[in-house]
């Protein structure tokens, strides 16, 4: 039985405000609510601790505590089938920077740029000093390692098939 999550929070009297990101490698997020026991192993097997038991049980990824360094030890410690780790890209899920980004109120910061080590995010200066970064899609891995570094909390981790992005501040 296929476990909705929206649905779910519609009884509880609850919105869905905000798209969970799951572990990477999942075969399909359909799989993933079929089949997870909710056993929560991936949790302590994750290095960065970033792994955490989110609504209903089911486990998901939280960038503000840290990056994803794709060591699949969450997938290792999975008995269930989810994963398939012989996927090309461990995930459909990439960096966005929003309005909120200090640069964008004349503030000078770099923190993401600094953090991003597959060097997707970038700074394009012109004539100015200040302007907000750009994430190049090819490059970004979605690893996270941008998001808990932002000190004005402008950057989300988004899945590229949900509409909400997670870590973003909501309005």
């Amino acid at each position: 039985m296929s476990v909705d999550v929206q649905k779910r929070a519609l009884f509880r009297g609850r919105t869905v405000l905000k798209s969970h990101i799951r572990m990477p490698w999942l075969k399909s997020p359909q799989d993933f609510t079929d089949l997870c026991s909710r056993c929560g192993h991936c949790v302590p097997a994750c290095p960065s601790g970033i792994i955490q038991i989110g609504d209903g049980g089911f486990p998901e990824v939280d960038f503000h505590k840290g990056e994803c360094v794709f060591c699949t030890e969450c997938a290792k410690a999975c008995d269930e089938k989810l994963f398939d780790l012989n996927r090309s890209s461990p995930w459909d899920i990439s960096a966005e920077v929003s309005d909120q980004c200090l640069n964008n109120q004349s503030v000078y910061c770099r923190s993401c740029e600094d953090s991003c080590d597959a060097q997707a995010i970038q700074f394009n200066f012109t004539n100015t000093l200040f302007v907000a970064p750009t994430v190049n899609l090819s490059d970004c891995t979605g690893c996270g390692a941008c998001v808990s570094v932002c000190p004005a909390k402008a950057i989300a981790v988004t899945s590229h098939n949900q509409a909400k992005p997670e870590g973003q501040n909501e309005p």
